[in-house]
């Protein structure tokens, strides 16, 4: 996998544009279906139906990614929830145009049910959970017993469970839940993460004795498809 030095951060104020639809290049939606494909071979060789998302730095294009992920997973006609477990900067409100802005901060403290917050079929076979309002203790939400215990519950309820993490570069959030997951997919983009980014985040999820389940690399040029299959493409780590 070559990836260039870091280079101008890209714009994504637009990133709803970005998530595929039925107007979305062939490639594109194909270049999911591989990386899903193979993420459901890890989880089912780690007997797990939860896979967290992160990325080393912000602006990689994390989020859309993983909302592109959990929308190829529906399509196979399983139950899908993908929650943005990232509660210092809110990313699916927006990025899916969601209506209900409180979500799994609410939910943990328990000042809303799951049932009041949840953005249901949102697409056939998928549900959304936001991150809600932005809280003073975010780690301490993450790490409680209230949201391992809600986890529990939905993992019964629903196929597979998509979390949208923070970059572990920035905080350590996403690695609160490791125990709770079967293990992270890396987000890198060409031309932006370095080498150096990818060691750096596999370090940290080594050290938090977790593992990489694979990379997933967005912003690839067409002429890279013999690597990646397109726009996106899914590496497994080993």
């Amino acid at each position: 996998m070559k990836l260039s030095r870091k280079g101008k951060k890209m714009n994504f104020m637009d990133k709803s544009k970005n998530v595929i639809s039925g107007d979305s290049k062939f490639a594109i939606v194909e270049g999911y279906k591989i990386a899903r494909t193979n993420l459901v071979f890890s989880l089912s060789a780690a007997e797990s139906n939860v896979v967290a998302f992160t990325s080393w730095s912000k602006g990689e294009g994390k989020s859309t990614a993983t909302a592109n992920l959990a929308i190829s997973f529906s399509k196979m006609d399983k139950k899908v929830l993908l929650i943005d477990a990232d509660l210092r900067r809110p990313n699916l409100h927006n990025l899916m145009k969601l209506q209900n802005t409180a979500g799994l901060s609410e939910v943990i403290g328990k000042f809303k049910s799951f049932d009041e917050v949840i953005n249901r079929d949102v697409l056939p076979y998928l549900d959304v959970l936001t991150s809600g309002s932005i809280p003073p203790n975010p780690s301490e939400l993450l790490a409680s017993q209230n949201f391992s215990a809600m986890l529990e519950v939905l993992r019964k309820d629903y196929d597979y469970i998509i979390l949208d993490t923070p970059p572990v570069g920035v905080v350590a959030d996403a690695l609160i839940l490791k125990d709770l997951v079967a293990g992270y997919v890396v987000v890198v983009r060409e031309k932006f993460t370095t080498h150096g980014d990818i060691e750096k985040a596999l370090q940290s999820i080594r050290l938090a004795d977790s593992k990489v389940l694979g990379f997933l690399k967005v912003g690839c040029a067409a002429s890279e498809r013999k690597y990646s299959k397109g726009q996106y493409g899914y590496y497994k780590y080993y």
